[in-house]
């Protein structure tokens, strides 16, 4: 059974469905009908046009649900209409169904949800897993989404900024249970680069491939996180840096920038220098003042003030962070590296504690904890 071919198909047999008059719920509802069939049949009898026999079976079984519901009549005139089978129209309305899955409607996991299950070609068992919750509760998701975005018409423009957002909360998600979240959100970014011609789809692809290729060095053995300073570079994937790259200097080539591009800039210049010591820092700095000026994120100025610390010296970096909320996350874990870097090591010592008390996950807190353990047990 080639699960790959079944989820490059999903998408494209769902749009035939909803072209052809089906809402978008009702729809997706046959076409995973349709997945099971294939799952069951297709090891022992695989059709000559997997496309146009999912197409087929899954047109049929929105019939049967349409004929069994007797409060739709209204579209018995249309039910009775069945095309004869044969090879499915190669049309590719796949930028639609991301435009429809990431409708500003829906809160952004719903939006994550609906766009693996529907574009992604994901079970809901696959995507729970993923997250972390019960099955129960991600089909109870999935199905509001649904309800959400059945009666949104199919031709309305989509906003590529909403559907780029809700790839990079997928990707963020990096990897949990039996899914590598990381790796599907690039697969479905390359989709979309195959399908709209934007600069900021490159950039974050760009962006994904430049932070994925270093995915293997940042934990030890143990588990434990290893910062970007101390990773072996040698196994970073050095094809995937090359590809992101080439791809984000095409996008600014264009004269474009978008924040996703910028933020791959960053990451470029990480993964261009041969060491830590040989980083670009002052490039990099100037970066984070384009990310700055896009975005006014304050997460953004977070970053910038750790690049200034190594551009210019921890007091400038400690002088950046001054001048940001120390409510931001991560804001006192940068307040400890900061000192650090300038030889205070007893209040690097206590920021690295308090840091590791507010760290949002087990792998950040203990490595906060450890290097407060680290500068608390040095000689006095």
């Amino acid at each position: 059974m080639d699960e790959a071919l079944i989820r490059s198909l999903t998408p494209g047999v769902l749009t035939v469905l909803v072209r052809r008059g089906a809402d978008f719920a009702a729809a997706e509802d046959a076409v995973q009908d349709a997945l099971v069939e294939a799952v069951r049949g297709w090891p022992d009898d695989p059709p000559r046009d997997p496309k146009g026999w999912l197409v087929t079976v899954a047109w049929r079984r929105f019939l049967d649900a349409a004929r069994a519901d007797t409060a739709r009549r209204r579209r018995e005139d249309r039910v009775e209409e069945e095309p004869a089978p044969g090879p499915a129209p190669d049309v590719d309305d796949t930028l639609q169904l991301y435009f429809l899955c990431a409708h500003p409607s829906l809160t952004p996991s719903s939006a994550v949800a609906l766009t693996l299950r529907a574009v992604g070609g994901l079970t809901t068992r696959q995507i729970a897993r993923a997250y972390l919750v019960p099955e129960a509760t991600m089909a109870q998701r999935i199905s509001r989404a649904k309800r959400t975005v059945s009666g949104v018409r199919f031709d309305r423009p989509g906003d590529v900024a909403t559907v780029l957002r809700v790839l990079y909360l997928v990707f963020n998600e990096g990897y949990s249970g039996d899914v590598d979240l990381a790796a599907e959100a690039i697969r479905l970014t390359r989709q979309l680069a195959a399908s709209v011609d934007h600069p900021e789809v490159a950039g974050l692809l760009a962006l994904m491939l430049l932070h994925h290729a270093r995915r293997a060095a940042r934990t030890a053995p143990d588990g434990t996180l290893v910062p970007l300073a101390e990773q072996d570079r040698g196994r970073w994937d050095t094809a995937s840096i090359a590809e992101g790259v080439r791809i984000l200097q095409a996008a600014l080539a264009r004269d474009r920038l978008g924040e996703f591009q910028a933020q791959a800039a960053v990451a470029a210049l990480h993964a261009d220098a041969p060491t830590a010591g040989e980083t670009d820092w002052v490039q990099i700095v100037e970066w984070y003042d384009e990310l700055a000026r896009l975005t006014d994120s304050p997460v953004v100025r977070l970053n910038r003030a750790v690049a200034v610390g190594e551009a210019d010296g921890p007091r400038a970096g400690l002088a950046a962070l001054a001048a940001l909320d120390d409510t931001l996350p991560r804001h006192t874990a940068v307040a400890a590296y900061l000192h650090e870097r300038g030889g205070d090591l007893d209040t690097a010592a206590r920021l690295y504690a308090e840091a590791a008390h507010k760290a949002p996950d087990l792998a950040e807190r203990d490595h906060l904890t450890r290097q407060a353990a680290r500068l608390n047990s040095r000689p006095r």
